[in-house]
């Protein structure tokens, strides 16, 4: 019983200590490219680099792409390949991709929207 328990924990844990380790990037120092190679990929994929950081052993910069939009991309130092990316607005937005500004679409017709006057209180 003892065994076929330690088996299961074994089979259960070692894909999450994998999936952990995918986020670091262990690549010895001499091997990493430099940072104007960082620079210049993110200048080819159309994007404005707002920060650069080191974490995990990883590069992390903060960019902005040609819509706006900022994107965190975290990338394996030495084949600069994205190991991670993160849009910022997509949490924000909540999958609007294109929201109407202000004032551009006339409001319902469902009686929440009036003349225009202030709403008067009533308390019971």
């Amino acid at each position: 019983m003892k065994t076929t328990l330690t088996a299961l924990t074994v089979f259960v844990l070692v894909p999450l200590g994998a999936a952990v380790a995918d986020e670091e990037c262990n690549v010895p120092r001499d091997q990493w490219q430099p940072r104007e190679a960082v620079m210049q990929m993110a200048e080819q994929n159309g994007w404005t680099v707002r920060d650069f950081e080191i974490d995990d052993g990883c590069y992390e910069i903060e960019v902005r792409d040609a819509a706006g939009r900022e994107i965190d991309v975290k990338l394996d130092p030495a084949t600069l390949r994205v190991v991670d990316m993160d849009h910022e607005d997509d949490d924000d937005r909540r999958g609007a991709s294109d929201p109407a500004p202000a004032g551009t679409v006339a409001p319902p017709q469902n009686g929440l929207f009036g003349s225009g006057t202030p709403p008067r209180v009533q308390l019971n």
